[in-house]
């Protein structure tokens, strides 16, 4: 739950502080208490992400912008 919860308070943090219209987290990371412990898998990832402001209500401005993310490699 913590990176969820990180998540959710960057999203927050941004929208509060900065004032945008809108905000996109997404987290991509290594959970080492898979990889390194427990079950031991390598590469055990877990995506999460936070969506505010005009990136939750308008969906041609949330596809745009996870089209350029998809497309940065």
């Amino acid at each position: 739950q913590v990176q969820e919860r990180l998540t959710t308070q960057l999203a927050d943090l941004i929208m509060d502080k900065l004032k945008p219209k809108g905000a996109m987290v997404i987290i991509d990371a290594e959970h080492l208490c898979l990889s390194m412990r427990g079950i031991k898998k390598p590469n055990a990832r877990t995506v999460t992400s936070a969506v505010r402001g005009i990136f939750r209500t308008k969906e041609s401005t949330r596809i745009e912008f996870l089209e350029l993310l998809k497309n940065r490699d």
